[in-house]
């Protein structure tokens, strides 16, 4: 004998109130481990099974490093021209104006001023969501305003890197870039000021062949892609299959490139512990 018997035949539940799995609740890595994002975001967004670092942005950067997320912005309202009229499947002001609607985000870069388990620290952090987070000539002067401030006010620079190098709609205004971001930290070098660069994956292009490589620490994320070219593009050019794991950021620190690689869950830390040991 059943030990219920259904009075109602089948299921009278509307369409309407049926209750579906918010979307974003779970993130799966690509090793197939699932976890919940609220424990992934109190773990600095580090799955805890396979220590996959999920890609993030400045939003998330911020909240991991300054102490309480309190940090003034620096010139937040700063957005690219066109000064070369360009236009590919849409004009340039079009795609800039739809990718800020898309990501409310102004460019590809973002700059803060805080404190760092109590230190004050200036950290520009770059968002791939925003074009590849392609380096622009606002992404460029954001770098060098953030150095300018940290000139001013003798205090620490961070720079977080995630590219994919120079943004092609500013041609020859994106490839300046590189050269003045160089220039600017040439400055911070002669005033004894700290310049420590963080890479994230990834970071490729005119990024690493610029400001990305030009720390006085070098160092980066687990697993992150660095590189200037491309793997395929590489591989064409040398004719040559390419070494297990080349352009990983264990492979870069393997061949004397990086300093050390971090796991994002000390991160603060580390950092906390390498400036007081700068300050001695």
């Amino acid at each position: 004998m059943a030990w219920f018997k259904r009075k109602d035949a089948g299921i009278k539940t509307s369409t309407e109130e049926k209750k579906d799995t918010p979307d974003g609740l779970w993130y799966k890595t690509p090793k197939g481990n699932i976890i919940h994002t609220r424990e992934l975001k109190n773990n600095s967004y580090v799955c805890p099974d396979d220590d996959y670092h999920v890609k993030i942005g400045s939003k998330e950067y911020f909240e991991i490093l300054f102490d309480d997320n309190i940090f003034k912005e620096l010139d937040k309202d700063m957005i690219s021209g066109d000064p070369l009229n360009f236009v590919d499947s849409k004009p340039y002001p079009v795609r800039i104006k739809d990718t800020i609607a898309k990501t409310n985000l102004n460019d590809a870069a973002r700059t803060g001023v805080g404190k760092l388990n109590g230190l004050d620290i200036v950290i520009t952090c770059m968002d791939f969501s925003f074009i590849g987070g392609s380096m622009g000539s606002v992404v460029g002067e954001k770098i060098a305003r953030a150095i300018d401030y940290a000139l001013k006010h003798k205090v620490p620079f961070l720079m977080i890197s995630k590219s994919g190098g120079a943004r092609m709609m500013e041609a020859g205004f994106s490839l300046m870039q590189m050269a003045k971001t160089s220039a600017k930290l040439s400055l911070l070098d002669e005033a004894g000021i700290p310049y420590i660069s963080l890479m994230t994956d990834p970071t490729t292009g005119g990024v690493t062949a610029s400001f990305a490589m030009l720390g006085d620490f070098n160092i980066a994320e687990p697993g992150a892609l660095i590189g200037f070219a491309g793997p395929r593009v590489i591989r064409e050019t040398i004719g040559k299959d390419l070494p297990k794991g080349f352009q990983s950021s264990e492979f870069v620190l393997e061949h004397g490139f990086l300093d050390f690689i971090i796991d994002r869950r000390q991160l603060k830390n580390r950092l906390y512990t390498l400036l007081n040991l700068l300050r001695q």
